[in-house]
């Protein structure tokens, strides 16, 4: 059975990851890269579905792990009656075929150490064939193949490959688990390298690289930590970052909330973008705005809200019966049919990257350059064009209906949250044009201050409708959805966009309202599961409410994330200082969060890693470093004086 989340830690190579157990288990592995079919999958369901254990043969060993400084390198330490032992766990950053290196390091007395190797194609469908080569052995099955080598013998027994072996103080033992298309040759050692030498390059690269952030001192740690979680996440060849490198990983244990994470989301782009350019990682915010501008290329009614690490469109969900699921939460996922729906708001995210990509991206680019940071200059070649013919179509559907910012598998509708990200592509396409007049930037229809009016016109006209029929008049707060009375932790963008500023009375109602119906144990749901639109009870997925709590899913970390923003603009800043040292506390014990907060179990639940969560994090970690000069209030900064901000 698998652990519990806040048990894994995350090891990868910037293509792929795997998440290994303290119990010493690789419980998931998807080869070649994030979305491929996983070679490990017990997460999803048992040793069965393929895992790799490798731990001491006693089992009863006091066990602590950690990251090798500011490296993806884990350090998993037991100590046992006999002595102490650590397995050191990482993938190298590839340069040829995929592999995981696992080095049995003896650091006291003589342990017995054994693993068992459990590989299970196809998501744990296929017992590949297994057979001896020289200095290990060779798996195939179907179109995937694997060689493991190691100076320990390995043995198959009852179609699992295992090995009984000691380690004394100051032995190093290791094992390396290679990846290879079936159809071609077997790599040798030589295609994959030393694993102790590898083990040296690849704890300097992850030093060399988390050197350059500019950090929080306060929070240095816990910034640098996520900023190693993203480029974890980050698909190297591309620049996509994926949400997770999970699938169906529950948002409520033992429920259908599950969803595969292995893509590449727009909404996540800008706040993603801040994030990197404000800790100085300037070569990969441009590699993640390349990425999502080669994905969204083609017609904009075609427009999705997600796409995979290479630009795949194609994410036709399915379901697979053959995993129980994580701790028998099914069904099991593969692909994601919300790549499908119409959500209005990622023509706002994806305007306001373009705004980035044309007036931020190319300055930091000079003075990268200037102080020696080797970048590419981005083109601006395609910006203009790719804008207007995205806010072009945001002017024919910006009126209608969708499924809103959280992909509910319901009725379309009017989302607030998906207005006001409608006005927002509306104003970063007049603040482009703006820029491309005080540049002398030339832009097909843009001859003069004149041609900028029409789309002014239309952001005045989406901000009055937002303001006079997303309001709910007893209260004087933003609501969910045209019509309803109840609020939605997506509003807590309004300010962070700068749809108005965060002292209008009718933001600091929401953030109230918010923190009165959403906030549970101080973290924040996304929106109540338990009432309909009305106010009226119900029961969700067929879950039942427990202690007053929505059933369905957890409190929501992103959102959390969100208040701590919106308190540190409002002023409040020993809230936004409580909420966020709580948020902090909720990380592993190697400094990960999931998506969300089981707060009745006090558990982590959700896709894991989520790199939302720490892209959350680094955000409000600078907003309360630097409040006027955090990334919330330079978003908004110099679009809230185009808003409406009569009372």
């Amino acid at each position: 059975m698998a652990l519990p989340l806040e048990d894994y830690a995350l090891i990868g190579d910037s293509e792929t990851a795997a998440l290994v157990g303290r119990d010493g288990s690789i419980d998931w592995l998807c080869l070649p890269r994030f979305d491929s079919s996983a070679c490990f999958a017990a997460l999803l369901g048992d040793e069965q579905h393929g895992r790799w254990l490798l731990a001491p043969e006693a089992g009863d060993a006091t066990v602590t792990r950690r990251y090798r400084g500011d490296t993806l390198v884990l350090e998993t330490e037991f100590t046992t009656a006999d002595g102490t032992v650590a397995v050191i766990d990482f993938m190298p950053i590839r340069e040829g075929v995929p592999s995981v290196i696992r080095v049995v390091e003896g650091r006291s007395g003589r342990v017995r150490m054994h693993t068992d190797l459990r590989l299970r194609f196809d998501y744990g469908s296929i017992v590949p064939w297994v057979r001896r080569i020289d200095g290990g052995i060779l798996a195939v099955g179907g179109c995937d193949a694997v060689v493991v080598r190691t100076s320990v013998p390995l043995v198959g027994r009852d179609l699992t490959t295992v090995a009984a072996f000691d380690v004394a103080e100051g032995d190093r033992v290791p094992f390396c688990l290679t990846w290879f298309p079936s159809y071609e040759r077997v790599p040798g050692s030589d295609d994959v390298g030393d694993p102790l030498v590898l083990l040296s390059r690849t704890e300097s690269y992850w030093r060399d690289w988390a050197e350059r952030a500019v950090v929080p001192d306060e929070w240095a740690d816990a910034a640098r930590r996520s900023l190693i979680t993203l480029k974890a996440l980050t698909f190297g060849p591309t620049g996509g970052v994926v949400a997770a490198p999970t699938t169906s990983l529950p948002e409520q244990i033992g429920g259908p909330r599950n969803w595969d994470y292995r893509y590449c989301w727009l909404r996540d782009a800008t706040f993603t973008l801040h994030a990197l350019l404000d800790a100085g990682f300037v070569h990969e915010a441009d590699a993640w705005n390349r990425w999502l501008r080669r994905a969204v290329a083609g017609s904009p009614d075609k427009l999705q809200i997600m796409y995979g690490v290479t630009g795949d469109r194609r994410l036709t969900e399915s379901t697979i019966d053959w995993l129980p699921g994580y701790e028998g939460s099914a069904p099991v996922r593969i692909g994601n049919a919300a790549s499908e729906q119409f959500q209005l708001d990622v023509y706002g995210e994806t305007l306001d990257m373009l705004l980035t990509a044309t007036t931020v991206l190319p300055k930091v680019q000079v003075t990268a350059r200037e102080i020696g940071t080797t970048v590419n200059p981005s083109s601006p070649s395609g910006l203009w064009d790719l804008g207007r013919f995205l806010v072009e179509h945001v002017r024919t559907v910006w009126t209608e209906p969708d499924e809103g910012i959280w992909e509910v598998r319901g009725p379309r509708r009017h989302f607030v949250h998906s207005k006001v990200m409608a006005w927002v592509a509306v104003d970063r396409w007049v603040r482009m044009l703006e820029h491309a007049l005080a540049e002398g930037i030339a832009v097909d229809g843009l001859d003069s201050a004149a041609d900028v009016e029409p789309w002014r016109a239309l952001c005045e006209e989406i901000h009055a409708q937002v303001c006079d029929k997303g309001i709910d008049p007893d209260r004087g707060c933003f609501t969910q959805f045209y019509g309803s009375t109840q609020v939605d932790a997506s509003l807590l963008m309004l300010v962070l966009v700068g749809f108005l500023p965060p002292d209008d009375p009718r933001i600091v109602a929401t953030v109230e309202a918010i923190e009165s119906d959403l906030l549970v144990d101080g973290f924040v749901l996304r929106y109540r599961t338990d009432v309909a639109p009305d106010g009226t009870p119900l029961a969700d997925d067929g879950s039942a409410s427990v202690d007053g709590l929505p059933p369905g899913e957890g409190a929501f970390l992103l959102t959390t994330f969100w208040l701590v923003d919106n308190l540190v603009m409002l002023g409040r800043l020993d809230d936004a200082r409580r909420r966020f040292e709580a948020l902090l506390a909720l990380r592993n014990d190697v400094g990960l969060l999931s998506e969300e907060w089981d707060v009745i179990d006090g558990r982590m639940v959700g896709n894991f890693p989520q790199a939302f969560s720490h892209v959350g994090l680094l955000n409000s970690a600078g907003n309360l470093a630097r409040g006027a000069e955090g990334p919330a209030a330079r978003r908004a900064d110099g679009r809230m004086r185009e808003a409406r901000t009569e009372r």
